[in-house]
């Protein structure tokens, strides 16, 4: 069954975003997705002049129990955590000393926050399986948007750093994923939670609660 992902789009974003992207996407969406149809969209419930940041993920776990919408974040319940959220926390303990066990992030969100992956769904099971259906397209366009509007980027791995050229110089910090393949290649001690609220200082902006 076809899914309209225009009607799910919430409605500040629908001005900012060619709508045909949606349509074209939803013609190529298989039955077996996660996260579910009302989550897929759920970091966009953060509207456009809102954005003071942006982590940028791949897709959604593929564990159907972890996808729930927000990237890198799981509902509460989840436990043990997955391991790049995990490694997340052991960079945010050695940051900042903030030592986090619930995997929800939805409190990063209401700061401003914009949780978002690549590609918005996945099959389950299978990472990567939607990167080629035209999400890529459309995050870029999410992304162009709040960049141009002074959101900071927080950028790991290949795929994110991409879309460096997006943000101002100044608004980016980049470093390898928090994937246990490639944390311990200068994730760990990029300190990028303390960096981000250092420039939302500078910027005139409330810092984070990380």
């Amino acid at each position: 069954m076809l899914v309209n992902l225009a009607a799910l789009l919430p409605k500040p974003w629908h001005d900012l975003i060619d709508l045909k992207l949606l349509k074209d996407i939803s013609k190529k969406l298989t039955d077996d997705f996660i996260p579910s149809k009302d989550s897929i969209f759920r970091c966009l419930e953060l509207e456009p002049s809102e954005v003071k940041v942006v982590i940028l993920g791949q897709d959604p776990y593929p564990n159907p129990t972890h996808a729930m919408g927000l990237a890198f974040s799981v509902n509460s319940s989840i436990k043990p955590l997955p391991a790049s959220l995990n490694n997340i926390f052991k960079e945010l303990d050695s940051d900042l000393g903030i030592k986090r066990s619930n995997g929800d992030l939805s409190e990063w969100a209401s700061q401003g926050v914009l949780l978002l992956n690549r590609s918005l769904t996945v099959i389950p099971k299978l990472s990567d399986s939607h990167s080629d259906i035209g999400w890529h397209e459309f995050t870029e366009v999410v992304i162009r948007v709040v960049a141009a509007r002074g959101a900071i980027g927080v950028l790991w791995g290949k795929q994110a750093q991409d879309l460096g050229k997006l943000f101002n110089q100044l608004d980016q910090f980049s470093s390898p994923h928090p994937s246990p393949l490639s944390a311990y290649r200068g994730f760990f001690g990029s300190k990028p939670f303390s960096k981000v609220n250092n420039r939302l200082i500078e910027k005139g902006l409330t810092p984070i609660k990380w």
